[in-house]
């Protein structure tokens, strides 16, 4: 996870508790997702080789944009929505 972050985000963090898991379809079945708190020790962020642009986020900003189906409703429920 330590690297998967590193390589799409630039960041090093150190990976904490289990915060919440889901199931979302896929084209060859199922992918099943858990997310985890992480605390981020260095590094710059920029998007991966997938991405256009990154962003720190507010829950305002983040209500916003065009996310993943689910991600934010999922956050509110886990309690892990960004702080103001």
């Amino acid at each position: 996870m330590v690297r998967e972050i590193r390589e799409e985000t630039g960041l090093v963090v150190t990976v904490g508790e289990l915060v919440g898991q889901v199931t979302r379809p896929a084209a060859d079945g199922l992918y099943d997702i858990h997310d985890y708190a992480c605390q981020v020790r260095s590094g710059v962020l920029r998007p991966g080789d997938d991405a256009s642009e990154v962003r720190w986020a507010t829950t305002a900003i983040l209500a916003t944009l065009d996310l993943a189906d689910g991600l934010y409703e999922a956050l509110r429920e886990w309690g892990r929505l960004p702080r103001a």
